[in-house]
């Protein structure tokens, strides 16, 4: 997620009862559920780096307590000066709260998280949402806006609004995007299924995603693998639309060669094998040799794909790799 929904969920969470935990809450917590994303600095390093680094150390659980640690010790001096006195443990517990937060809500994407660095280098994602979706910001800002105007208008007409221990339209907010991720999962098990029980060109699938589309939990972009393709078709669930496998995108594999072979082997296409998903390969023939590049389908269609890593690997016509290397973008411009 990008960082304005994390504010904003930051700030909701604050409100669900948090003021009373720890003087400071409120920045604390939105503090701690904005500093993961500063592997986003990676990206000035290069592809490289940003791979090995974004959505890692920083959203691993391990990497989450950290944040938590450090963050709640940051405000200790800063509560000293401002005369709030602020102790550890009470701090900690919601600095933990809002890191996690944090990491729930990335979970959600198809970009994905290292959940157990740096004990295991794999892969989570759910899947869900896009990294900006208007409709979680929406609820949350409803839930954050609208009792506040509602107190307003109170105030207006001379009634004592009371006040709370919690922040009832914060909890109904939270509580809705729980309940619209929760009708998100469902959705996609439902595309899923349809993108399961099909054929594609006479081949059964191996494996098949549906990524989610932001404007519409309706609609869904699937990605299929068979034995000879790669397929990537629009699933919409809306009522009265069937589902056409015969619409799907296809790019084929290339055939198996010992140029092919020597680039996966090569480090930069096992580092990039270890996160794509669904890897598409391309061959070109060159004066010397050939040129390999691979990109991940996932990245095809939605709005994060200006993340995406692309392997670009030369290899010479003794089959020997004499050049690779990563770089930023969806590989679309590679077909």
């Amino acid at each position: 997620m990008e960082p304005i929904t994390h504010a904003v969920a930051s700030v909701a969470l604050a409100r669900c009862g948090f003021q009373k935990t720890t003087r400071l809450a409120t920045p604390m917590i939105v503090t701690a559920g904005l500093v993961a994303d500063l592997d986003w600095i990676a990206r000035l390093f290069g592809p490289r780096a940003f791979l090995a680094m974004h959505h890692t150390a920083t959203h691993s659980l391990l990497g989450t307590v950290a944040i938590a640690a450090i963050v709640a010790a940051m405000f200790i001096p800063i509560g000293k000066c401002a005369k709030r006195p602020i102790l550890f443990f009470p701090a900690f517990v919601a600095c933990l709260v809002g890191a996690s937060l944090h990491l729930l809500l990335d979970l959600t994407n198809s970009y994905g998280v290292k959940l157990l660095w740096p004990f295991s280098g794999k892969w989570f994602a759910l899947d869900l949402a896009t990294p900006f979706d208007p409709w979680i910001v929406l609820l949350l800002l409803a839930g954050l806006l609208l009792p506040a105007l509602f107190r307003l208008i109170t105030e207006e007409i001379g009634a004592k609004s009371k006040r709370r221990a919690f922040d009832r339209g914060a909890v109904v907010a939270l509580a809705l995007v729980g309940v619209y991720f929760a009708g998100r999962f469902v959705l996609q098990q439902r595309a899923t299924a349809q993108l399961d029980s099909r054929q594609y060109r006479g081949e059964p699938p191996n494996q098949v995603a549906a990524f989610p589309q932001s404007l519409s939990p309706l609609f869904w972009t699937g990605v299929v693998e068979t034995d000879n393709t790669f397929e990537e078709v629009d699933v919409s669930l809306s009522p009265g639309v069937s589902f056409d496998p015969d619409t799907a995108r296809v790019f084929y594999k290339p055939e198996a060669s010992e140029a092919l072979e020597m680039a996966r082997r090569s480090d930069t296409a096992i580092e990039f094998l270890e996160f794509a998903r669904f890897p598409l390969a391309r061959v070109q023939r060159e004066s010397d040799g050939y040129t390999i590049v691979l990109r991940d389908l996932r990245f095809d269609h939605n709005e994060g794909a200006e993340n995406g890593i692309v392997a670009e690997i030369t290899v010479d016509d003794k089959n020997q790799v004499v050049h690779e290397e990563l770089r930023f973008g969806s590989g679309e411009e590679e077909k």
